[in-house]
C-alpha cells in the first residue's frame, strides 16, 4: 500500500486495543477510504455492508438483511426497520468466536434516508451494546463528508463524543503519486507526474486509470475527451455524491475559479448571486471539509474578511477545458499542449500544487520547526498604486516572511530587469499596506530553477524547484 502509514498504525492500534473502538473515516470520493479499510482488515471482518445510493429505506433494509444472510446469519425474516436490523447485527456478531470483531459500514450517509430513523437505531447499537463490550471495532465510512462531519463528528445527540478516533483521508502528495506510478510501472518522469497532478490532484483512483502503453497526453485524451471517456462525467458524479443539492456548491466553486488569490464571503455571494445567511456558511464549511477550497487570513484583516480559495486541481481542470464545451475531438488534449490557454492553466495549476505542498516548501527552506501561516495576497489598483498579487506568503514566527513567486516553465526561468522591478514593487507595496516590520525574503519556486544572471544571483534570497516538492513532509 502506498503511503497511509499513520492511518494504518491508528487502525492497527484500534484492532489490538483492550476496549471497543468506534472510528469514522471520511474524505472525498475516490480518495481510497474503502481500499484502506479492506487492505488493513482483509480476512478479519465480522460484518461488512455498503449503503446504496438513491434507494428507499425498504430496499436498503432488504439489502442489509441479504448481506447478513450471505455472511452467515440464520434468521428467516427481514427487518422491518433499522432498530430490528441492528438487533440482528448484534445477534450475528455476538455469535462470532472470541477476538476483536470488525464491523465495517461503508457509505453510511446513504443509509440515512428520509424518515428512516436510521441514526437513532445506529446510536442505540453503539451506546447500548457495542460500547459496553471490549471486542468491537466499528468503522464507519462515507464520501458525503458534510454528513459524516455533522451527524457523526459533531453529533449533539446520542453520539456526542462517542467516537474513539477519526481519520480524514487526504489525497496523495507528489511523492506518494510518484511511488504509485512506479508501482504501476508507468513510464512517467517527474515533470509528467507534476503535469498529471495538475489534472488529477492526489486522487489514487484517477491515477489508477492511466495505461502504461500510452503517453500521458493519450491517456488524458482517452479519459476525458474520447468517445467512451471514463472521466467525462466524473465532475457531476463527484459533486452529486458529496452533496444533496450540488448546484449551490458548484456555483460557489465557479465564483472562486475567477480569482486565483481567493475571495471573501461577501464577494462569493455577489459573484455567485446567492443568498447570505447561515446556510451559506455551511456550504463553505462543507467545501472546506471536502478539500475543494481552503480558508486563510491575510495579515491585519478581520475574521469576517477571511479569504476562500479554490485549491482542487481536478475542478480547475474541468472548468478550464470541459465545462460548457461540446468538444468532439478525441485528440483535443494532445493538440492543446502548445496553446496559450494550456500554458496559462498550467501556471495556475502549479501554484495550487505548491500551496498543497507547503510542508515540503518549508522543509526545503529549513523552517519546518518554525510556526508559520501560509496565504496568498492581493490588493486592487487605486489612484495611488497599480495593485499587486503575490502567489504565496509564508509568514514566520521568527520575524521573517518568504514572499514566494511561483513560475512553471519548460526550462530554467529567466529573471530580467523588468521582472525584478515588479517583484521589488510588490514587496514594497505589501510592506506599505500591511505595515509589517518583518524581514521579507524573496523566494522563487520554479520548474527547473533560474537562469544564472545578476538578478537571480544577487536579489533572490532562496530558490526552490519541482524536485523539492517531492520530498517527505
Amino acid at each position: 500500500m502506498i503511503g497511509r502509514k499513520q492511518e494504518i498504525s491508528l487502525l492497527e492500534q484500534a484492532y489490538h486495543s483492550n476496549r471497543s473502538e468506534f472510528i469514522a473515516i471520511y474524505g472525498r470520493r475516490r480518495v481510497g477510504k474503502t481500499f484502506l479499510v479492506r487492505q488493513v482488515f482483509s480476512g478479519k471482518f465480522a460484518f461488512t455492508y455498503s449503503g446504496m445510493p438513491n434507494v428507499s429505506t425498504k430496499i436498503q433494509l432488504h439489502n442489509f438483511y441479504k448481506e447478513l444472510k450471505a455472511q452467515g446469519y440464520k434468521a428467516q425474516s427481514a427487518p422491518k426497520n433499522w432498530t430490528d436490523a441492528f438487533f440482528m447485527l448484534r445477534e450475528f456478531v455476538a455469535s462470532k468466536p472470541k477476538g476483536k470483531k470488525v464491523i465495517f459500514l461503508d457509505e453510511l450517509p446513504w443509509m440515512d434516508g428520509r424518515q428512516s430513523s436510521f441514526l437513532p437505531a445506529f446510536e442505540n447499537f453503539w451506546n447500548a451494546w457495542a460500547s459496553a463490550r471490549k471486542d468491537i471495532l466499528l468503522i464507519v465510512c462515507g464520501s458525503a463528508t458534510s454528513w459524516i462531519v455533522k451527524k457523526i463528528l459533531h453529533n449533539r445527540g446520542g453520539l456526542h463524543n462517542r467516537l474513539t478516533n477519526q481519520i480524514c483521508l487526504q489525497p496523495f502528495n507528489l511523492k506518494e503519486c510518484e511511488e504509485y506510478v512506479k508501482d504501476m510501472d508507468l513510464p512517467l518522469n517527474r515533470q509528467q507526474v507534476v503535469e498529471s497532478y495538475m489534472i488529477f490532484g492526489g486522487i489514487p483512483f484517477y491515477w489508477s486509470l492511466l495505461e502504461k502503453s500510452k503517453s500521458l497526453s493519450q491517456n488524458i485524451d482517452n479519459l476525458f475527451f474520447g468517445r467512451n471517456a471514463k472521466l467525462k462525467d466524473e465532475f457531476q458524479e463527484l459533486y452529486n455524491s458529496l452533496f444533496a443539492k450540488p448546484e449551490v456548491y458548484i456555483e460557489i466553486i465557479k465564483a472562486l475559479g475567477t480569482k486565483k488569490a481567493g475571495m471573501t464571503r461577501d464577494e462569493i455571494i455577489y459573484v455567485a448571486k446567492l443568498d447570505s445567511g447561515g446556510k451559506f456558511t455551511n456550504y463553505l464549511e462543507d467545501l472546506e471539509n471536502c478539500g475543494f477550497i481552503r480558508r486563510y487570513q491575510s495579515p491585519g484583516s478581520k475574521t469576517k474578511n477571511a479569504l476562500y480559495q479554490l485549491v482542487d486541481n481536478f475542478t480547475l481542470f474541468y472548468f478550464k477545458f470541459m465545462e460548457g464545451k461540446r468538444n468532439t475531438d478525441a485528440n483535443y488534449w494532445s493538440k492543446m499542449q502548445m496553446s496559450s490557454v494550456f500554458h496559462t492553466w498550467s501556471g495556475l495549476a502549479f501554484e495550487r500544487i505548491c500551496l498543497l505542498h507547503s510542508d515540503q516548501i518549508k522543509k526545503a527552506l529549513g523552517i519546518s520547526g518554525v510556526i508559520t501561516n501560509e496565504y496568498s495576497w492581493r490588493t486592487a489598483a487605486t489612484e495611488e498604486h497599480p495593485g499587486a498579487q503575490i502567489d504565496l506568503l509564508i509568514d514566520r514566527s521568527d520575524k521573517m516572511i518568504n514572499l514566494c513567486e511561483i513560475k512553471y516553465s519548460d526550462g530554467p526561468y529567466t529573471i530580467d530587469k523588468k521582472y525584478m522591478e515588479n517583484l521589488r514593487n510588490k514587496a514594497a507595496l505589501f510592506r506599505q499596506l500591511t505595515k509589517t516590520r518583518k524581514g521579507i525574503a524573496l523566494t522563487m519556486i520554479t520548474s527547473f530553477g533560474l537562469v544564472k544572471n545578476s538578478y537571480s544571483m544577487n536579489n533572490i534570497h532562496s530558490q526552490l524547484t519541482v524536485e523539492d516538492l517531492f520530498a517527505d513532509a
